[in-house]
């Protein structure tokens, strides 16, 4: 099933740029363990952790999330232009046969048109644009409205496991187990209650 993935605002996410992108990012592929319990903590699936590399893009680090049940989303911005790509990744299957019927990531449009572009698709709906490429069990997207079609090839092209150095920029490191969540409602003395006093007319 095709889920909608809300498109965030470019221009609010350029501070928290923190990996430059579209440089060859070599190294030992990331520890599963490692992986497994970071995603798990935020409700991802582990084998739908991917990442990729698009020149002049930056990974948005506090874009990363999940993508529908379980699935995998980050968003890449371009400093010079503002303009942000996004990949997600979910569990599926994109043929020939059914991607026509699929809409494009972030529409509920359908008459999808579809284009073979070596192992990917270049789909197309209701003015939106994406590369799908299909994997075991799992369908890459990178989508962006006013991307060019190059900088989605090019994404899509270079989506990969993350290696070892991408993961700490990738995916925060999980909370120790029975580490208390940190409030921003609770007093800095005292007992530890929220604060609700509205005053008087409250």
């Amino acid at each position: 099933m095709m889920r909608t993935l809300r498109a965030l605002p470019a221009l609010s996410l350029l501070p928290l740029l923190l990996t430059a992108c579209g440089d060859e990012q070599p190294g030992a592929a990331a520890d599963p363990d490692e992986l497994a319990t970071r995603a798990q903590a935020l409700g991802i699936a582990p084998e739908l952790v991917y990442t990729t590399d698009v020149q002049g893009y930056t990974l948005a680090q506090q874009s990363v999330g999940v993508y529908g049940d379980d699935g995998f989303s980050a968003a890449y911005v371009s400093r010079e232009s503002g303009k942000f790509l996004q990949l997600a990744v979910d569990r599926g299957t994109l043929t020939a046969a059914s991607c026509p019927d699929q809409p494009v990531a972030g529409t509920d449009g359908t008459s999808t048109t579809c284009e073979r572009d070596g192992d990917t698709w270049y789909r197309t709906t209701d003015g939106h644009s994406e590369y799908a490429r299909p994997e075991k069990d799992l369908v890459i997207r990178i989508s962006g409205d006013g991307v060019s079609r190059d900088d989605l090839r090019e994404a899509a092209e270079n989506t990969h496991r993350p290696t070892a150095g991408e993961l700490d920029t990738l995916l925060p490191s999980a909370p120790a187990r029975g580490e208390p969540v940190e409030r921003g409602d609770l007093p800095p003395v005292g007992d530890g209650a929220p604060n609700n006093d509205v005053g008087a007319g409250g």
